[in-house]
């Protein structure tokens, strides 16, 4: 997969530098790619022509970022690649109130040690994000200058909470938010229709991701906010807090901007949703998560390669950096073929390697090949014992056992060993029924002795795979003692 998507670039590479000077402003690329879900004025395309700082909140409710977070940081990512300054702000504080947009239930409150847990852990999946964007984007756009780029630059909101009294929050910001608007809110208004209603604390955290936009504006010269279209409500509340609420006059703040009158932006992009409409989300319960011990690389990339034909499209052009004239391309061929998967192959392909990197790229196809391969497929890829070991790290089908214990055992013995059978006597009425498979291919003697000298095993020699059924699979790893 890693090699049709590694071809597929090189195919395209004039095709991108002209296609680069179509959609030069990145408003307009956001657009082609289908992450404008509304602006809150049109006056944003000209405002991002010269260099703006962006910013996109994520509260740390979990200890990892999932899917959904993953449409709007692709979008931030898109500002940082055309040389604006990213922004992305872990909110360390509003995460303790709980955004009730898209909910239907107030959040439980987490506790002070879950929360320092999450904020650490999504601080480092947003530094890695964007390390590996940019480094996936060096490789898909040839015209790409990294000394153009800004260093992204990871804030917290609990740090301009601290010593800010709820006093002091009340007389400026409470003072300038209007109860009838906030109400209007349709986070606001489908809660109070509800069986449960909306706590004051939920009620109330417009006004803080307002403040922070605020805050963002006049201390970091921020301009534009990114979010979900779940989030227009709390954006316009920051564009409208920073137009009423002067800087220097009540909070006594200093301004790095030099513009201190420019308009601020808001922007959502669509929310991701299944193909029944469904959120993606860890709230929905079917997040897709970016932390690897959570959503292994082979699980985000079968997640892809399962795409519906009628999204691969729209996910290739928000999941990826590939140039749109290659996505077309590409789904001309599908169109042609649909059997072939080529699109969500080149999806599952590119967005495992954007999220987990080459090394990640390389566990999903040797897990893929694994599960689904046959013993010439997985021998042609020349996979290492350690590759299988990476592969399957976090996943308790892989059983790791001393050389020396398998000495001598036959493949009856080691699929009981495996948890593949119950016992011997199943095992033999499987091979009995053709039904128990070794590196993919049918045993056909439940007292055969796999052998190492034999090239019985894959891997370097070290990898034993067994299977029963169509997708019952265990992995023998044999160590050296």
């Amino acid at each position: 997969m890693l090699r049709h998507a590694a071809s597929g670039y090189k195919r395209s590479s004039q095709l991108w530098l002209h296609s680069r000077c179509i959609h030069t402003n990145v408003i307009d690329t956001l657009r082609a790619r289908h992450f404008v879900q509304a602006v809150t004025s049109d006056a944003i395309t000209k405002r991002v022509e010269s260099p703006v700082a962006v910013y996109c909140g994520v509260d740390p409710t979990a200890s990892s970022l999932h899917l959904g977070n993953m449409v709007a940081l692709m979008g931030l990512l898109h500002f940082s690649l055309a040389g604006h300054q990213a922004i992305p702000l872990v909110g360390n504080a509003t995460g303790t109130i709980g955004d009730p947009s898209g909910r239907n239930t107030e959040r439980v409150a987490l506790d002070h040690q879950e929360l320092a847990t999450n904020v650490a852990g999504i601080e480092a999946q947003l530094i890695r994000f964007f390390d590996r964007g940019t480094q996936y984007a060096l490789t898909r756009i040839p015209s790409l200058d990294p000394s153009s780029l800004k260093p992204v630059r990871v804030l917290h909101n609990a740090d301009w909470y601290k010593g800010l009294g709820v006093l002091d929050f009340l007389g400026t910001v409470g003072r300038h938010a209007r109860v009838g608007t906030m109400m209007a809110r349709d986070s606001v208004k489908s809660r109070l229709q509800s069986m449960h209603g909306i706590s004051f604390t939920e009620f109330s955290y417009q006004l803080l991701q307002a403040y922070d936009f605020w805050h963002l504006y006049h201390h970091y010269g921020c301009r534009v906010q990114l979010g979900g279209s779940d989030q227009w409500g709390n954006i316009t509340a920051g564009t409208d807090l920073i137009h009423r609420l002067p800087g220097a006059q009540t909070l006594k703040v200093s301004s790095e901007s030099d513009n201190t009158s420019d308009e601020a932006f808001g922007l959502t992009i669509p929310l991701l949703t299944t193909a029944s409409g469904e959120k993606f989300g860890k709230s929905a319960g079917n997040a897709i998560w970016l932390d690897e011990t959570r959503t292994s690389p082979f699980d985000i990339y079968q997640f892809f390669i399962k795409t519906a034909d009628t999204d691969v499209e729209r996910f290739l052009k928000m999941f990826t950096l590939l140039p749109l004239p290659q996505i077309a391309q590409t789904i001309e061929e599908h169109t042609r073929a649909p059997h072939n998967f080529i699109a969500q192959k080149l999806l599952a392909a590119e967005v495992t390697e954007l999220i987990h990197g080459t090394q990640g790229m390389q566990q999903a196809l040797c897990a893929t090949q694994v599960l689904f391969g046959n013993r010439q497929a997985l021998e042609a890829q020349k996979f290492t014992s350690k590759d299988f070991a990476a592969a399957f790290a976090h996943d308790q089908r892989m059983v790791e056992v001393a050389r020396s214990c398998i000495i001598g055992k036959s493949v009856a013995d080691i699929a009981v060993l495996l948890g593949s059978c119950k016992s011997k006597s199943e095992a033999t009425r499987l091979v009995r029924g053709g039904g128990l498979y070794w590196n993919g291919a049918v045993v056909e003697d439940s007292k055969w002795v796999p052998s190492v000298e034999k090239g019985d095993f894959v891997g370097e020699g070290a990898v034993g795979i067994v299977r029963t059924g169509k997708t019952n699979y265990r992995l023998l790893r044999l160590l050296d003692s």
